[in-house]
């Protein structure tokens, strides 16, 4: 054979190996510059996404703070307007504000309205001492026996177990005091199951009782009828539903009209009832884009001059028809 056709046959399959080694150099380069980029392009996405949640949430906490702004509002108009030494579920911190579009409150004219983003809110205010204050069930160390038998009596009145009014007291109690072995002390109702209280009976609970910082009366002009006949001893539910509906005509002005009306059960002490509060729970809602947020504020009126807030806490956050 010819020497050069024999050199140029030697050289083909080295050739070939070459090409296919360029080949597959060049196809893991590739891969490796689809991945770094894929890798940038997710990375750039994540930090959009964080910052437009920090951006909502931002937002969102600037107009739950004008719903809890507008309650206090409410609450020292109220107190101005006499609502200091009645307060009643006539008045207009009583009615629920409805969902409203903020573009409406915040546009000079319906011709900006369409750039406004798409944020509902809504709010409502509930007079924490139409509540059964926990709080009532234990002083200087001590349970309170004519306290826990409100409880009892209220746990009677909503069909729960006997022993609950027990185990919250004593409970409560000891983390009050810093006793050995004690729970946590709860700072709002939702917490009760750090006492060992199930869920389901904290849920069935919640509508009825509150946690504030110190003893306060149960007004009778808010409460509903199952904390009255608890609270008011000897009152069955039946005549605590005729308080509901006389109230309803005309709020009681005073603990003697009660005692009027009631005159078998004696004189009210004034340290368990009342016709004021000073302490209301102010919930308000956001619909932002595609989040719902709820926020939960306990706040304290300080007559016709201010309302503080007391507590405030995010009870829940989520998408509509969502988690």
């Amino acid at each position: 054979m010819n020497p050069s056709r024999r050199l140029l046959q030697s050289r083909v399959p080295k050739a070939r190996g070459q090409r296919g080694a360029a080949l597959l150099t060049a196809m893991i380069i590739v891969t490796l510059v689809t991945t770094l980029a894929g890798s940038m392009l997710w990375q750039q996405w994540r930090a959009v996404q964080v910052e437009a949640a920090e951006r909502a949430r931002s937002q969102a906490a600037w107009m739950l703070n004008g719903a809890l702004d507008w309650a206090r509002l409410i609450l020292k108009e109220a107190a101005k307007s006499g609502g200091g030494s009645v307060t009643s579920l006539d008045q207009p911190w009583a009615t629920p504000f409805e969902e409203a579009r903020l573009s409406t409150f915040l546009a000079v004219d319906s011709a900006h309205t369409d750039d406004a983003p798409e944020a509902f809110l809504s709010g409502s205010i509930v007079d924490a001492q139409s509540r059964y204050n926990l709080t009532n069930l234990s002083r200087d160390g001590k349970v309170v026996e004519a306290e826990q038998q409100v409880l009892e009596r209220l746990c009677q009145n909503l069909g729960l177990a006997a022993d609950v009014a027990a185990r919250i007291a004593v409970a409560l109690n000891d983390a009050r005091a810093g006793a050995a072995n004690a729970p946590l002390l709860p700072a709002t109702v939702g917490q009760l199951g750090w006492l060992w209280i199930d869920a389901e009976t904290v849920r069935q609970l919640a509508p009825y009782v509150a946690l504030l910082p110190e003893p306060t009366p149960l007004n009778i002009n808010t409460a509903p009828r199952e904390v009255l006949a608890a609270v008011i001893k000897g009152l069955d539910l039946g005549s605590a539903e005729r308080l509901v509906q006389t109230r309803q005509r005309k709020p009681f002005a005073n603990l003697a009209a009660v005692e009027q009306l009631l005159p078998t059960l004696g004189k009210p002490d004034p340290k368990q009832l009342g016709t004021t509060s000073n302490y209301f729970e102010v919930r308000g809602r956001l619909r932002l884009l595609d989040r719902v947020l709820e926020e939960l504020s306990l706040v304290q009126r300080k007559g016709a001059r201010d309302a503080v807030v007391l507590q405030r806490e995010r009870v829940s956050s989520h998408q509509p028809g969502g988690a």
